[in-house]
């Protein structure tokens, strides 16, 4: 009986310490429960507390950026002019990007760029973005044809700023007319370009205001200079009205000696023989009517030839890009600008700063006109807009009814104020003649401009 006794307790204390052994088991998974989310808590709070800390910056940048908020409406109301929104209206600009006569579109491309920049920050055409669609005439007639032809039927632009040349415009600019679709010539200087048509205008003054203004400066200059060897592009529509106009002004109204008269093409390269003649009749001033190129090589053959007297150059030489041409030789050439980037005018001024921010030189004659070919459509299509939301019309209509705003108006520009008559010629008010100063490098130089 005692061994049951102690059979039973034994038992009970094996059961005891069984009992003991698995609830310390049944209490290790909880404890590990336990454990397994608290790092997880414990490592979700510290993302959560670093990210708390920023979105307790976020709102403390907001608020420091609030007072940049408050000066938004200063950066909103440039922008307001700035971002014009809706339909672009197109204009089309058909010039020579390609070619011998590249030197003058390069300088146009660069101006109408401008002023699409400025146009569009100063709000557009009320509201609605200028855009502008570029075609390249090359250097000939058909190229020019085909630039229009391209801009009115594909790109149905509502008005065309172009071509480079007066021969590219008495072939293009008949087209145009036909259709109705306004033409701003920016360089189209020959006698007869505004009588092409009714759609046809020009920017750019006629050879006859501005070419005889050189041949006096360089007079005034050397007042001994009495024969004169006139030199001029046989093939180019506006160096043979540029001639007539300069030979005039030496014979009728200064009263000087023409010497010799020597002809060229725009794409010759020698003038050996042109030259050769030209020096040997012994003239005191050389007459210079060509394009860029041309007129720069035959500049260089001259002076590598021996002539030392003044040389007069026509529009064709009114661009920076004849630097590189003639390089040292540039030096002293006398021309007539019917613009200057030192008019001191607020338009102008901001067109300067804008061009050299741009392109890190003064913008030239070319660059000038392109731009004020461009402002000047933009202006009257403003006026026009005001009269009638051009959205009303079809683009026939805007066409007719631009056209007849453009001649109406008047209009402040790096030109100065201008004006149309009413056959589409320019009312231009000043006009420029600068002297070509080379730098030390041979290769750069600028047009100081005479007072």
């Amino acid at each position: 009986m005692q061994r049951v006794y102690r059979l039973a307790a034994l038992l009970v204390v094996v059961a005891l310490v069984i009992s003991a052994c698995g609830g310390q088991q049944a209490a290790a998974p909880a404890v590990a429960p336990t454990q397994a989310p608290a790092p997880k808590a414990t490592e979700a709070p510290k993302p959560a507390a670093t990210q708390a800390p920023a979105a307790t910056q976020a709102p403390a940048a907001k608020a420091t950026e609030a007072p940049k908020a408050t000066e938004a409406p200063k950066a909103t109301e440039a922008p307001k002019a700035a971002a014009p929104s809706g339909e672009p209206i197109k204009i089309g600009i058909a010039v020579a990007q390609t070619s011998n006569v590249a030197l003058f579109g390069q300088e146009q491309v660069q101006g109408a760029q401008i002023a699409e920049d400025l146009l569009n920050k100063a709000g557009g055409i009320n509201g609605r973005p200028v855009k502008l669609v570029y075609q390249d005439t090359a250097g000939d007639e058909a190229g020019a044809i085909n630039a229009f032809n391209t801009l009115m039927n594909n790109d149905k632009v509502v008005a065309i700023v172009g071509p480079t040349l007066s021969q590219q415009a008495f072939a293009a600019d008949p087209i145009a007319d036909k259709a109705g679709v306004p033409v701003i010539g920016p360089s189209n200087t020959a006698v007869g370009i505004a009588e092409i048509g009714d759609y046809i205008a020009r920017i750019s003054a006629p050879v006859t205001a501005v070419a005889p203004n050189a041949v006096r400066a360089a007079l005034a200059a050397n007042p001994n200079a009495k024969r004169v060897a006139v030199f001029y592009a046989q093939n180019d529509a506006f160096s043979k009205s540029e001639t007539v106009v300069f030979q005039r002004t030496v014979t009728d109204t200064l009263k000087l000696e023409l010497a010799t008269v020597q002809t060229h093409q725009t794409t010759d390269t020698d003038f050996t023989t042109q030259v050769t003649n030209g020096i040997a009749a012994k003239p005191d001033m050389v007459i210079i009517s060509g394009l860029a190129a041309d007129s720069g090589n035959l500049v260089k053959q001259l002076r590598e030839l021996g002539f030392k007297g003044p040389i007069v150059g026509g529009n064709g030489l009114n661009t920076p890009n004849l630097f590189p041409v003639c390089k040292a030789q540039c030096d002293g050439i006398f021309v007539a600008q019917a613009y200057s980037p030192e008019a001191t005018s607020a338009v102008n001024q901001t067109f300067v700063t804008a061009f050299k921010a741009k392109f890190q030189k003064d913008p030239g004659q070319f660059s000038g006109q392109s731009y004020t070919a461009v402002q000047v459509i933009v202006e009257a299509l403003k006026a026009l807009d005001q009269k009638t939301k051009l959205d009303t019309l079809d683009l026939a209509k805007q066409r007719s009814e631009l056209n007849k705003q453009i001649l109406v108006g008047t209009y402040d520009t790096p030109l100065g104020k201008i004006s149309f008559t009413d056959k589409g010629d320019i009312k231009q008010e000043a006009f420029y003649t600068a002297q070509i100063k080379m730098n030390s490098d041979g290769n750069t130089g600028r047009f100081v401009f005479l007072k």
